[in-house]
């Protein structure tokens, strides 16, 4: 099963209250979903796709540790999408913290924050090719 998307743009969600891409934040508990999301991205932009994403965050929150990635590896990444996961279209990174997320031809993404002309490039459909799409409203209205 393929989980990604390909040459696609998901715009910040209509609700999203950023007028600006802002780095989330992380908790005095320890580090948020939407800060390794945020972390892991903007380093490695086209680096990951989001199942490779998706499943690095999962790793990373739960901290699991690195001798149990080595024995255990495939069976949890097996058990991690054998139940459903909520795509990146409903990542807190553009309903909440202001970033456009650009998946490129590979499935590889890359945030793109929404005060940006590529942003307003992309949103416009200003590239045939790619598709865009919504970021995930976070109210119902």
């Amino acid at each position: 099963m393929d989980w990604n998307y390909y040459n696609t743009f998901i715009t910040v969600s209509p609700d999203c209250p950023a007028e600006f891409a802002v780095v989330p934040p992380d908790k005095k508990s320890g580090r948020t979903k939407p800060s390794l999301e945020y972390e892991l991205a903007a380093e490695q932009p086209y680096g990951y796709t989001q199942e490779e994403l998706l499943y690095e965050v999962h790793v990373r929150h739960k901290s699991i540790a690195p001798e149990e990635l080595a024995e255990r590896g495939a069976e949890l990444k097996e058990a991690f999408f054998s139940k459903p996961t909520a795509c990146m279209r409903a990542s807190m990174l553009p309903k909440k913290y202001g970033w456009g997320i650009h998946f490129n031809e590979a499935g590889k993404l890359a945030l793109v924050p929404r005060e940006s002309e590529q942003y307003h490039d992309f949103a416009a459909g200003k590239h045939a090719s790619i598709k865009v799409l919504a970021g995930m409203r976070s109210s119902k209205k």
